[in-house]
């Protein structure tokens, strides 16, 4: 597949517009040198990475809806990414829960990812992912299915965003493969209540009933 390239907020398929969780173009900006300068470090050190979250969704199309920026490592690779991104002059922090740890880079927060829910970073998610232009430099981006399975399998009661889930469904709708993403997050009555949502409004094909 052709290299895809995104370089400022954009809805959709391209439209400008104002990303709703981005304050300005300034501080979008500030938040991708951050995510440049993460990249190019792990790749200089040698360690596998994926540009995961809200950033991999908005650099496949969907709208940019995050103030931090996520890459998905290895368990193995953790120290190593840790160490190679402290020495780039970045506050490495480690919080309470045991699947991240953090890399501040002044105001702005990169999320190391290991351990996200039905969904380990191992070499095959490493091989879904593709490379693309993004800001105008190239990186491993997460595949479209796993970005939409972490987000899926991390809801919860008290965790429930299910507008920007939709958003990013229908503009990379062309790009999943509903019926593996059913199969791997269907044991969830929260992805289950999304995937009524996506059929009802035509972005996702209605399945068969089961039997």
């Amino acid at each position: 597949m052709a290299a895809t390239e995104r370089g400022y907020p954009a809805y959709g398929r391209g439209k400008p517009g104002t990303p709703p969780a981005v304050a300005s173009s300034a501080e979008f900006d500030e938040l991708c040198s951050s995510m440049k300068k993460a990249a190019a470090t792990l790749r200089d050190h040698g360690i596998p990475f994926l540009l995961a979250g809200g950033l991999a969704s908005w650099a496949r199309g969907g709208p940019p809806r995050e103030h931090d920026v996520d890459f998905a490592i290895r368990p193995t690779d953790v120290e190593s990414a840790a160490s190679a991104l402290s020495e780039a002059g970045m506050k490495i922090v480690r919080p309470p829960e045991d699947w991240l740890i953090k890399a501040m880079d002044g105001s702005i927060c990169i999320d190391l990812i290991f351990e996200p829910i039905g969904c380990p970073v191992d070499d095959r998610m490493l091989d879904r992912g593709e490379e693309m232009e993004v800001h105008s430099v190239r990186m491993p981006v997460m595949a479209a299915d796993d970005i939409l399975v972490t987000k899926l399998l991390a809801l919860r009661e008290t965790y429930l965003d299910y507008s920007g889930l939709l958003q990013m469904a229908r503009a990379l709708r062309e790009q999943i493969d509903w019926e593996s993403v059913w199969k791997r997050t269907n044991e969830s009555v929260f992805a289950r209540a999304f995937f009524t949502m996506v059929e009802g409004l035509n972005i996702a094909p209605e399945r068969e009933p089961a039997g």
